[in-house]
C-alpha cells in the first residue's frame, strides 16, 4: 500500500481537497433488471422512484435514489477470480433493527451468505441475484472514535476480518433481553486472514 501511495501523483494536496458531503448512490448493471429491483426493494425496504424497461431508481430515505440498476443484455456472470467491488454496506440504527431485518428476510427465504462480528460492526452479508454482496450492519461502538481505535488493537492485528456468528443465536440472545453491548462485543479469536472468508 505504501508503494501505491508513494507512486500516486500529487495533483492537489490532501489538505486542500474538498470532501464530498455524503455518499449518494450505487449503480449496478445487470441482465436481470426485474429480479434485482425486487430484491433490493425487499431487502432494503426501498421504493421505486422511477423505472422503465432499461433502468430503475430506488430509495429508502430522503434521497431521490440510493440504488440504481441498469439493464445491459448479455452480461456474463461474475466470478471470484475477477476484480471489482466486494460489497456495499448499509447501517441500521440498532441491533433490534438488524435482528428484525434478518427475521423478516428469513420469512421470504433470504438467508445471509456470511455473518461476521468485525469488531467495529456486527454484520450480515446477503448476495443479490447477480452475486453482489450487500452488508447489513450495526455499529458496535457508540462513537466513530471508539470504532477507529479498534483498528489499532491487538485483536485487530491478530484478526482483521472478524469472528463468524450464528444469526439465530444472536437473535435468541437479543430476544432474551441480554444487554446489547455484550451481544455486540467481539469474542476473542485466533489469527484470521482474507483467505479465510467463505461466502455460503
Amino acid at each position: 500500500m505504501s508503494q501505491v501511495l508513494e507512486s500516486r501523483p500529487q495533483l492537489v494536496p490532501a489538505s486542500a481537497a474538498v470532501s464530498p458531503a455524503r455518499l449518494a448512490h450505487v449503480v449496478l448493471r445487470t441482465s436481470q433488471l426485474d429480479a434485482l429491483v425486487e430484491w433490493y426493494c425487499t431487502v432494503l425496504g426501498a421504493t421505486i422512484a422511477f423505472a422503465n424497461s432499461e433502468l430503475a431508481f430506488m430509495t429508502y430515505d430522503e434521497e431521490h435514489h440510493r440504488i440504481a440498476v441498469l439493464k445491459v443484455p448479455g452480461l456474463q456472470p461474475q466470478t471470484q477470480a475477477t476484480v471489482g467491488m466486494h460489497h456495499v454496506a448499509f447501517t441500521y440504527a440498532s441491533l433490534g433493527d438488524l435482528v428484525a431485518t434478518w427475521e423478516r428476510l428469513g420469512k421470504v427465504g433470504m438467508e445471509p451468505a456470511m455473518c461476521v462480528n468485525h469488531g467495529p460492526t456486527t454484520s450480515m452479508y446477503y448476495a443479490d441475484p447477480d452475486g453482489n454482496l450487500i452488508e447489513l450492519q450495526v455499529d458496535n461502538y457508540d462513537t466513530v472514535e471508539e470504532a477507529g481505535w479498534f483498528f489499532y488493537s491487538p485483536a485487530f492485528a491478530t484478526n482483521p476480518i472478524g469472528v463468524d456468528f450464528d444469526p439465530a443465536e444472536l437473535a435468541r440472545r437479543f430476544h432474551s433481553g441480554e444487554d446489547e453491548a455484550s451481544i455486540k462485543l467481539r469474542p476473542d479469536s485466533g489469527a484470521r486472514g482474507l483467505d479465510s472468508i467463505k461466502v455460503r
